[in-house]
């Protein structure tokens, strides 16, 4: 019978060599990860080309409820529902947490395997008869990290975590930046619809003084012909514009999870104070700061992160394995006495096992994982650039809408004051009718553009503001994924 002092000597024995291939095991092959420097970086300047407006010293960054600062409450309550009901948020939360999950079963190869068993086999030979084997014990496995294999497979999934987590706010971002800009076209309508409205009003009055006045024959029959045909034209402006508002308001509904048949939008009468969302003062901040602040860009930025690590991996498999395993339990043709110390059985040792031939297979790999790292890179660095192109264009945009603003506003004040003098001279009989549908159409033409310049003026606004990342600061705020 086998001692107790020769199994306590034996496992003495693996434990001070598992112990031992332990502290060898911190070495970690392949490249560490060194954030890649970008084109833009190389020569960001100290402040944006287009940077037209300098922020206020206390506003030197965005709100984390970026949307408020345009001072409409229907539009606060409208994009507070995004975080809660979006669908493609809600897609993007699922995916970061499977992404995290992940990340726990990567880190479940530090620890050893423990399997349990119970089996009762009966065979058959000419020589020895029927036999029955009972046994029933227990085996622990362990793959030594002796390469890094494991924490840099941890690495890959820890950074594609992350990466997924950015994702998810840049997709929150773009999911709000999309409702404001539609609710932002909508309110631009209702102002388009009650000018068309105000202005039918105004056609008809010129109607039904035109028609007087050809009943006394002052004017001719084409002047009333004018007048009918402009009128209709402007009712079906108005009309068209319903499609339009009609539209924009489905595709809210969609962004807050609700049918269109379930949602609508009242428009809000004209005067009242929230009318038309007012123009806010954006702080811009400084280029360099876009790195940490756009959620696309950090996402991109992990990607490389979690490709540099997956190098590693792959350098790793070139390497033998190292496994230390045991087992133990009890084995007896019987089941009586059948758990008792003659009928133990143990078995330990560790198990060294290398790869001598696969026609290229690891060398093919890691050639795939350094050209995913380099193709993440571009991918990192063209992110990078076109963040910055998305902040000029937009301040570009707005500093050119804000003097074309003062300019048509200018003309628009203008062409109303002409349409008064006009129509005063056509009631005194020194101008023919033609005159005044050339005053009325440039009149409205006048007001139309500049509802659209104002349109284009808060579409740029926030598409500034995601531009910017919104009010996201990094990746130090991965925990509000739970909260949200």
């Amino acid at each position: 019978m086998i001692s107790k002092k020769f199994i306590a000597e034996k496992f003495v024995l693996a434990n001070a060599v598992a112990l031992a291939l332990i502290s060898l095991s911190g070495c970690n092959v392949g490249p560490d990860y060194v954030r890649p420097t970008t084109l833009a970086e190389a020569g960001i300047p100290k402040e944006f080309k287009e940077n037209w407006k300098a922020a206020q010293p206390q506003d030197h960054e965005i709100p984390a409820k970026w949307w408020t600062i345009f001072n409409d409450d229907n539009l606060n309550t409208l994009i507070e529902q995004v975080a809660t009901s979006n669908l493609t948020l809600a897609q993007a939360e699922a995916n970061y947490r499977a992404a995290s999950a992940l990340v726990d079963n990567a880190k479940a190869a530090y620890f050893p395997s423990l399997t349990g068993n119970l089996s009762r086999t009966r065979s058959n030979s000419l020589m020895a008869g029927t036999t029955t084997v009972n046994s029933v014990g227990v085996a622990a496995s362990w793959e030594v990290d002796l390469w890094g294999s494991v924490r840099r497979a941890v690495e890959v999934q820890e950074n594609t975590a992350l990466s997924s987590f950015a994702n998810v706010q840049a997709t929150r971002l773009s999911m709000q930046s999309q409702l404001a800009q539609n609710y932002f076209q909508l309110r631009v309508l209702d102002a388009q619809k009650e000018l068309l409205e105000r202005t039918v009003e105004e056609y008809r009055r010129s109607l039904t003084l035109t028609q007087n006045q050809y009943k006394s024959g002052v004017v001719a029959t084409d002047s009333v012909l004018l007048a009918e045909t402009q009128l209709q034209s402007t009712e079906a402006q108005a009309l068209e514009v319903g499609i339009q508002r009609a539209q924009l308001e489905h595709a809210i509904a969609i962004l807050i999870g609700k049918t269109p048949a379930s949602f609508s939008i009242a428009a809000i009468p004209i005067g009242t104070t929230a009318y038309m969302p007012e123009m806010p003062e954006i702080p811009v901040g400084v280029p360099s700061s876009l790195l940490e602040r756009r959620p696309d860009v950090a996402a991109s930025e992990r990607s490389v992160a979690a490709a540099n690590a997956q190098i590693g991996v792959t350098k790793a498999a070139y390497f033998p394995n190292l496994t230390l395993g045991g087992s133990g339990g009890y084995q007896s043709s019987t089941l009586a006495n059948w758990i008792s110390l003659p009928n133990r059985v143990w078995s330990v040792g560790p198990a060294l096992a290398a790869t001598l031939f696969d026609g290229g297979a690891k060398r093919a790999q890691n050639a795939q994982a350094v050209a995913a790292y380099d193709a993440s890179v571009a991918g990192y660095r063209q992110t990078v650039l076109v963040a910055f192109q998305n902040v000029e264009d937009n301040l570009a945009s707005l500093r050119i809408l804000k003097d074309e603003y003062i300019v048509q506003n200018a003309a628009t004040i203008s062409a109303r004051k002409a349409l008064a003098v006009t129509m005063n001279q056509y009631k005194a009989g020194t101008v023919n009718y033609l005159n005044v549908v050339t005053a009325q159409t440039t009149a409205l033409t006048n007001e139309r553009s500049e509802l659209t310049i104002t349109n284009s003026r808060l579409i740029a606004a926030v598409q500034l503001i995601a531009a910017l990342g919104g009010g996201w600061n990094g990746l130090d705020n991965k925990d509000k994924v739970a909260q949200n």
